[in-house]
């Protein structure tokens, strides 16, 4: 069974902001109740105190699922609750009226203030869960105004001076603008996380579609006029052999020439394409981050001297695992620390804000926000990366550290002559890597 923690970060961002002010709301009728409520039944008498509460928890009751319904509005869940909302507004009208009514007749004047707190809280607690569910801010104002008036004049009806009708009117004029801001506020935020969200995704996806037409570009300009070279040659192979000319043979064995040197250019063009550099991946992770929203700064090593089987592999586990942090985490800040000695080198990915998943399956499934396993062929998820790092004899470690951040290391041996000078020891890179290009795996 999974705790309130585990539940907790198992949210993106945006369903965290979505449960914060979900639940803000869902509290407001209890503090109505509790603020309001309660002095009403110690110092209003019975039965009219019995009622009055009653009333009052019926009124927290009908406003929280109508901010409910208002909330699951803004969302696009349900249609915009218009009956209800008017339901409510004319039930706390009702209350209000009522209310209003029996200040100056049932009892002294600290019977009056509770009842006038009473009828305060009604109002500013309606027209804050009304606010909810409007959908123009000109028309929260209106609803705020209309319910400071109709206080003075129920105020001046119930034999209030004209000093008492102010104050009133003021005070409830402010608790209902404050109320009202905090509902227009709470909603605009909460769209406006989840545009952002969906914004990060998006680039996300142009990032990968762009990447997958400069690959098709490059295949178009590398064999596209050989292919027409070989449809052409064997179209005049054909004329020539049906007319039983000799020449048929020394076309097709140019078509031949042309497609073994198109096929050798094709590897060329993948065998580029796949073998990253390591020091490009950590160049551009920096731009990448700060597009996703991450914080993140970056102090390049000196990859130079380093094989080019071994960057390729380091490239890997940062194109890899920053990926998965920029597409499936929730990562506020991602790290990279490099570190090269004469005998190893050693690169440590980690973030923060990972959500918990469950292990099994045929691959191994990680936290997201870490490097998580796709499918079981190379070039995806731990396996491949494994199974480039064992070309180079290196090492792949991954998991959760403290249950809040996820950890990757890729440790990879160097030989006495191939390893480079003093590099200078651990290097830290806050970033993520331009990872996005990985459609070719």
């Amino acid at each position: 069974m999974r705790g309130p923690r585990a539940w907790w970060q198992g949210k993106s961002t945006p369903a965290k902001v979505e449960t914060y002010t979900r639940w803000s709301f869902y509290s407001f009728p209890l503090i109505e109740v509790a603020t309001f409520g309660l002095p009403v039944l110690g110092q209003v008498p019975m039965p009219q105190a019995g009622w009055l509460f009653a009333l009052l928890a019926g009124h927290a009751a009908l406003g929280a699922l109508t901010g409910a319904r208002a909330l699951d509005w803004v969302r696009d869940v349900r249609d915009q609750p218009l009956r209800l909302m008017w339901a409510f507004a004319v039930f706390s009208g009702m209350v209000g009226i009522v209310v209003c009514a029996m200040i100056g007749r049932v009892g002294d004047d600290e019977t009056d203030a509770a009842l006038g707190g009473l009828w305060a809280g009604v109002m500013v607690f309606g027209i804050g869960m009304i606010t909810l569910g409007v959908r123009r801010r000109r028309s929260a104002l209106y609803l705020c105004a209309g319910c400071a008036a109709g206080t003075a004049v129920l105020s001046l009806v119930v034999g209030a001076s004209a000093s008492e009708a102010l104050a009133a009117t003021i005070a409830v004029l402010l608790g209902t603008s404050f109320f009202a801001f905090t509902s227009v506020f709470s909603v605009w935020l909460l769209k406006a996380v989840y545009e952002l969200d969906a914004a990060r995704e998006t680039r996300a996806r142009l990032a990968v579609a762009e990447e997958r037409l400069r690959f098709g570009r490059d295949l178009h300009d590398v064999i596209g006029r050989n292919l027409a070279v070989i449809a052409l040659k064997s179209e005049l192979a054909v004329q020539l052999a049906r007319r039983e000319r000799p020449e048929a043979v020394d076309q097709m064995i140019e078509v031949q020439r042309i497609a073994q040197e198109s096929q050798r250019e094709v590897r060329d063009v993948v065998r580029g394409y796949r073998e990253a550099d390591l020091g490009v991946e950590l160049a551009g992770a920096q731009g990448v981050l700060e597009a996703a929203g991450i914080v993140c700064s970056v102090d390049r090593a000196d990859t130079a001297g380093l094989p080019g089987e071994v960057q390729s592999a380091l490239a890997w586990v940062v194109r890899e695992g920053t990926t998965n942090v920029l597409r499936h985490g929730n990562a506020g800040q991602c790290t990279v620390v490099l570190k090269v000695t004469e005998r190893q080198v050693v690169l440590t990915v980690e973030n923060d804000g990972i959500r918990a998943a469950d292990e099994g399956g045929d691959g191994e499934r990680m936290a997201v926000g870490g490097v998580a396993e796709r499918s079981a062929g190379a070039g995806s998820g731990l396996a491949g990366l494994r199974e480039r790092l064992a070309i180079v004899d290196g090492t792949l470690e991954a998991g959760p550290v403290d249950g809040e951040a996820f950890r990757v290391v890729a440790r990879v041996p160097l030989a006495p002559e191939t390893a480079p000078g003093p590099v200078g020891g651990s290097i830290p890179v806050t970033s993520a890597a331009g990872a996005v290009r990985e459609v070719a795996s």
